[in-house]
């Protein structure tokens, strides 16, 4: 995969992971004091630390999710691993990363994955 595209999806990833954070705490009283209680620290390094209970229980389930496949994304970039299905080890096409650049399957993968577990 080229490193300009890499580099590009790893901004990408980053920023995504920075809206959702900085979205969490504008509409969470909860979460809002959770972060406002820490250490000052870059937004997108918050999601990557230990999430106590309370934590977990002012983020939403969907956005917990996203995070963690945010953070995988991350460290697959950094290992070289980044656009590769987690499956079948074949490229995942660029228009599906930048339409999901936290993808971890190609579609055929996934699509499969998905008729099993209906």
């Amino acid at each position: 995969m080229e490193q300009d595209f890499v580099d590009k999806m790893k901004e990408s990833l980053i920023k995504l992971k920075t809206e959702i954070i900085s979205n969490l705490v504008a509409n969470n009283k909860d979460f809002k004091e959770i972060v406002e209680g820490m250490d000052p620290k870059d937004l997108a390094d918050i999601a990557s630390d230990d999430i106590d209970r309370k934590m977990i229980e002012a983020i939403g389930s969907q956005d917990i999710k996203r995070l963690k496949l945010i953070d995988a994304a991350l460290t697959r970039i950094e290992q070289g691993k980044y656009g590769l299905c987690m499956k079948c080890g074949k490229k995942i096409p660029q228009p599906r990363l930048e339409a999901i650049p936290y993808a971890l399957m190609c579609i055929d993968c996934k699509s499969a994955e998905e008729r099993r577990n209906r």
